[in-house]
Formats: structure tokens, C-alpha cells, sequence
């Protein structure tokens, strides 16, 4: 019998050593042995989601990671509520998490996807119905749930009273369940990459194959999520170290939560399929927000202190921007280096006001 490979030994190791430090504070040996098992976690679930991707077909490998990753970005954001207490940090975890997967999926994974096709062939192409639909959907769901909590008067502050927030729960489950039936059934043809790499005509693998590889994806996935908040007490030992604010720290999560989808979306835009990025970036800033505030206002029931869902002057200026520069991006179906950078410029705005606002 052949030895298992790395990728199926990584995620049992890794779940078992989140399981063996789960509410413990290791000692420094402990988190950089934990942080080389995160980074190879990360590398493992790529390869699943990547066997899983070519079992179904896009988009639904598309969307079989996002959701996983949004599944357990939620657990992550609940689980340091809980330990959090009712801090005032604590209280805008959500919004920073969530916002933080909307700048980085639509100009971090979106630009480099655009830097990387162009590169390739001169200009990026990709289906500008189905990119458009999504990102359209991601502006509208981001404008709900993030920034008019902040002009809202029942409630003091940038905060939803109990019904606006059953409201936008709601309106965000539609919207991403509407989103699906279009991307999966209605009109899958517009997620469908218009060219083919040479990978796309290797062997199918087989039902056996891609239940195995679903099954060590999601291992590799909470194995990252628990690695994380592990290593959260460093971050945010980090954070205040270089004189971050807390909302740093929502950033630093984000990143690390979607490092899978980051390494897909990148490698797919290296084999000329744009559009497997898109929707791997788009879909996954849909799901960080049609799937988190539904939960985290489930879980607002019995959770402490306020939940503060509304951003702040420069956080909607920075999404404002996004989203014209994003339509103008996708509506020609096809994009060059300098549309690349401009996102990249954008994501680094973001990363930089994160740090120093």
C-alpha cells in the first residue's frame, strides 16, 4: 500500500492539534509548530477543493468553498464573541470580519485574479452577465447590513434594533438563495469560464475520490479555523504591538480564513480561467454576508453586550469606491493589467487604513 499523501495526513494532524490545545495558551514552540500546520492546512484544503471543483463542474466547486469557508468563518467570529465577553472589541468583530472578506475578495483576490489573466493573455476574460449579477449582489447585501445600520435612527449608534436586524437577516438569506438558483440552475451557462486550460481535460475523479476529498476539505477548513483562533492571542499581542487598532484583528481573520479560496482563485487565473476566480472571490464576499449576519443575528440572542454592524466614514468611502470601480471593471467582459492594479491599490488602501486609520 502506498504511504498517505501529505494531504490527507495534514488535515487529521492539524484537526488533532486543534483538538489538543482547544482553550489553552501554548507557549511560543507550540504557535509556530500550530502556524506551520495552519499554513499547510491551507495548502491541503486547495488541493480537496480543487478535486471536489472538478468532480461537479463550476460553478458549484465555486460554490462548494465558499460556503465551507463561510460555515466555519462563522464559528470562528462566534466562538471569539463568546470568550471575548462583552467588550466593546468583541462588539464589532463581526463587522470587521465580514467587511474585511468584502475588500479583500473583491479587490485583493479580484485584483491579483485580473493582474494574473492579463499577464497570461493581454487582457482577462471573463462572462460580464454572471460577474455583474454577483457583484451587484454583493454591493446591494453590503449596503444593508453594513452601512445603513450607521444612518438608522431607532437604535443609538451604528447598530440595528431587533426587527431591522431580523429585516436584513432575511433580506440577506433571499439574496444569497436567489443568487444560488441563478448561478446553479437558471442561468449557469454566465458562471461557466469561456476558455478551458489543459487541466480541464485530465480524468474526472472519481464519486469515491471527491466524498473523500469533500470530507478532508472540511477537516482542513475547521483544522484552519482552530489554528487561527490559536494563534488569535499572538495577533492580537501583534496588533497592539504595532499600535493597530482592535479592527486590525477582524482584518488579520479574514485573511487567514480565506487563504484557501485566495490560492484557488490564483491558480485558476494562472490556467486563463478568470471567471473560476470570480466566482470564487465574488461568491465568497456573498456568502461571508448573505450567510454571517443571518447567524450572528441568531446567535445575538444569547450573546452579551451590543452588536455594532455599521461602518465608519472611510470604510464606506473605501466600499463606495470599490463598487464603481468594480462595475466599470466587469461590464466589458474583459480587463487589462491597469484594471488589475487599480483593485490591488484599492485592497492595499484598505490593509494600510486597517492598520493606521
Amino acid at each position: 500500500m502506498r504511504p498517505p499523501r501529505w494531504t490527507t495526513v495534514v488535515p487529521a494532524v492539524a484537526a488533532v492539534l486543534t483538538a489538543a490545545t482547544w482553550g489553552s495558551k501554548p507557549g511560543t514552540i507550540v504557535l509556530v509548530i500550530a502556524g506551520a500546520f495552519l499554513a499547510a492546512a491551507v495548502l491541503s484544503a486547495v488541493h480537496h477543493a480543487e478535486v471536489v471543483a472538478h468532480r461537479v463542474g463550476e460553478p458549484f466547486g465555486s460554490l462548494v468553498l465558499a460556503v465551507a469557508v463561510t460555515v466555519i468563518e462563522v464559528s470562528l467570529i462566534v466562538t471569539l464573541m463568546v470568550s471575548g465577553g462583552s467588550g466593546s472589541e468583541t462588539a464589532t468583530l463581526a463587522r470587521d470580519t465580514v467587511f474585511a472578506a468584502v475588500m479583500i475578495t473583491t479587490n485583493g483576490i479580484v485584483g491579483i485574479s485580473l493582474l494574473l489573466g492579463a499577464l497570461h493573455k493581454g487582457t482577462a476574460s471573463f462572462n460580464a452577465e454572471g460577474t455583474a449579477t454577483a457583484l451587484a449582489t454583493v454591493c446591494t447585501l453590503a449596503v444593508v447590513c453594513l452601512v445603513l445600520p450607521s444612518f438608522t435612527e431607532s437604535a443609538p449608534g451604528p447598530e440595528f434594533t431587533g426587527g431591522q436586524l431580523a429585516f436584513a437577516a432575511v433580506a440577506s438569506l433571499t439574496l444569497y438563495g436567489l443568487f444560488v438558483v441563478v448561478q446553479t440552475v437558471r442561468h449557469r451557462d454566465y458562471f461557466v469560464p469561456e476558455s478551458a486550460g489543459p487541466e480541464d481535460h485530465a480524468g474526472t475523479p472519481s464519486d469515491r475520490e471527491a466524498l473523500t476529498s469533500l470530507g478532508l476539505l472540511l477537516l482542513a477548513l475547521v483544522a484552519v479555523v482552530g489554528l487561527a483562533k490559536l494563534e488569535s492571542g499572538a495577533i492580537e499581542d501583534a496588533v497592539a504591538a504595532i499600535g493597530a487598532p482592535p479592527s486590525a484583528v477582524g482584518v488579520v481573520i479574514a485573511l487567514l480564513v480565506l487563504l484557501p479560496e485566495t490560492l484557488a482563485a490564483v491558480r485558476n487565473a494562472r490556467r486563463d480561467r478568470v471567471q473560476t476566480s470570480f466566482n470564487l472571490a465574488l461568491g465568497s464576499a456573498m456568502a461571508s454576508i448573505g450567510l454571517t449576519i443571518p447567524a450572528i443575528a441568531v446567535a445575538s440572542i444569547w450573546l452579551e453586550g451590543p452588536l455594532v454592524l455599521g461602518l465608519g466614514s472611510t470604510q464606506i468611502v473605501l466600499l463606495a469606491i470599490t463598487a464603481v470601480v468594480g462595475a466599470l471593471t466587469v461590464l466589458p467582459g474583459r480587463a487589462t493589467l491597469q484594471e488589475g492594479g487599480v483593485h490591488l491599490v484599492l485592497f492595499a488602501a484598505f490593509v494600510f487604513l486597517a492598520i493606521s486609520p
